[in-house]
Formats: C-alpha cells, sequence, structure tokens
C-alpha cells in the first residue's frame, strides 16, 4: 500500500514541475497610402502597426488569464502570421512583392516570419489574406524583456488607392512551473 501512496505522491509532484502552454494573438492594422494616379511608384516600406510598438506581455490578457508574468515563459514561438486586406474589400495584394515581419527589444532584433513574391499569389478579393511563412525564432527573450515591438517591412508598387491591411500573430507560448 505504501508504493501506491508513493506513486500518487510522485506523479502530483510532477504535475505540479509541468510545463503548461496557451495561445495569444496580437492584432493591428496599417493603411498602406495611395501613390499618384497612373505612375508605378516603388514602394520601400510599408507603415508601422502602432498596436505592435512597444508591448509590455504583462498587460496581454492571455497572459492575465493565465495568471502568468513574462518572467515567467519559457518558450514563445510564432505559430502563425497573417495579413488580411481589410478595406476596399475589392483590392487584391498585386501591389506587394515582399513582406517581412520582425521582433524587436531594445537593440536586439530577429525576423519572425516573411513572404517573398507575393505578387504572384493569385490572392484575390475580396479581402484576401497572406498567410506568411514563420521562421522558427525562439521569442522569449523578446517577449520577457521591458518591451517588445513587431517591425513590418515589404517592397513593391504604391496601390491606386489607399489600402487598410489588418496582421495577426499568434503566438505559442510555454511557461515553467505551475
Amino acid at each position: 500500500m505504501r508504493f501506491v501512496s508513493f506513486l500518487a505522491v510522485a506523479c502530483l509532484g510532477l504535475s505540479a514541475c509541468a510545463s503548461s502552454s496557451f495561445t495569444t494573438e496580437v492584432k493591428g492594422e496599417s493603411t498602406v497610402p495611395a501613390g499618384p494616379p497612373g505612375v508605378d511608384t516603388p514602394l520601400n516600406g510599408l507603415p508601422a502597426i502602432s498596436s505592435f510598438a512597444g508591448m509590455d506581455f504583462d498587460k496581454n490578457q492571455d497572459f492575465k488569464n493565465q495568471g502568468i508574468h513574462k518572467g515567467e515563459v519559457t518558450s514563445v514561438k510564432v505559430e502563425s502570421l497573417t495579413l488580411k486586406v481589410l478595406s476596399p474589400n475589392d483590392q487584391d495584394l498585386r501591389f506587394l512583392d515582399s513582406v517581412e515581419f520582425y521582433a524587436r527589444a531594445g537593440d536586439r532584433e530577429a525576423r519572425i516570419a516573411a513572404r517573398q513574391d507575393v505578387s504572384a499569389l493569385d490572392l484575390r478579393p475580396p479581402n484576401p489574406v497572406l498567410s506568411l511563412r514563420v521562421d522558427n525564432v525562439e521569442l522569449q527573450p523578446f517577449v520577457s524583456a521591458p518591451s517588445m515591438s513587431i517591425i513590418i517591412r515589404g517592397r513593391g508598387i504604391m496601390p491606386a488607392r489607399e489600402v487598410r491591411l489588418q496582421a495577426v500573430v499568434k503566438l505559442q507560448v510555454e511557461t515553467g512551473l505551475l
């Protein structure tokens, strides 16, 4: 009987040391200005996404719901990253050649997702969604920093009309001891 009790206590002890994981999502919007009418003007960058600047994950609702502080995080990886045309709803993404997203904290920077040859993907309206290829980058040092930003970079041709984009970043978060 003592052996069974020992096993029960050992299993409880191991489960208390197990890691826990959850998914959190950060969203933001950016507006790409229209180019001059009748002229193909190079697009050498994409406007910043203000909600991706200076993020403090201790203020993230999913972290709060889990009762987790960013200092308790052992691993964070990008699960998916999408870019969607919000308006005009009949706009495609042919104006983009390439797009990249980077994580930044202090003087550290790492690419987290990218997509090349976007204009050739034939993503059609209404409201096309581009799924980026996610890099296998450990973001724990970025998330646990005092603040983290996600930077967007892109190239292409300025669209004929102003285009509002939405970026959605899904993060898989793992924590250590419960």
